[in-house]
């Protein structure tokens, strides 16, 4: 598959809604992101049509109402995303991605919890192998 384009943080903002709700007329997105910032109706609708036309939604006509709903998994965009910024920004490699994470505080003990089980079940796979 040809890769798609990739998504502005608005984009993203708007993409995030309509995972979460499936399928929506752009005046149920509108609605639900007015509840936290202020946006016109006009720029929701020219979103989800860059949205559409970069291959990570789809329509349908309801009536004469166009019905978005996502095209591509939020986990594709994320690993889609997250695998172009190792690339340009750490040469493809992970480590200094996750050194600069936890060095920097965005990590907090909790996680680090949940990552070194990640990593202990890990060790067992390659271990079991």
């Amino acid at each position: 598959m040809a890769k798609r384009p990739s998504l502005s943080k608005a984009e993203i903002e708007i993409a995030r809604l309509l995972w979460e709700m499936e399928f929506a007329s752009v005046r149920e997105i509108h609605n639900e992101i007015s509840k936290t910032r202020d946006i016109d109706f006009s720029t929701v609708q020219t979103y989800l049509r860059r949205l559409e036309s970069k291959g990570y939604a789809k329509t349908k006509l309801e009536g004469r109402f166009r019905i978005y709903s996502p095209r591509v998994k939020a986990t594709t965009v994320i690993r889609e995303t997250v695998n172009d910024l190792i690339d340009r920004l750490f040469a493809g490699q992970t480590m200094p991605l996750m050194q600069h994470l936890v060095q920097d505080g965005k990590v907090t003990k909790k996680e680090l919890a949940e990552l070194r089980k990640q990593i202990d079940l890990l060790e067992q796979e390659v271990c079991d192998d």
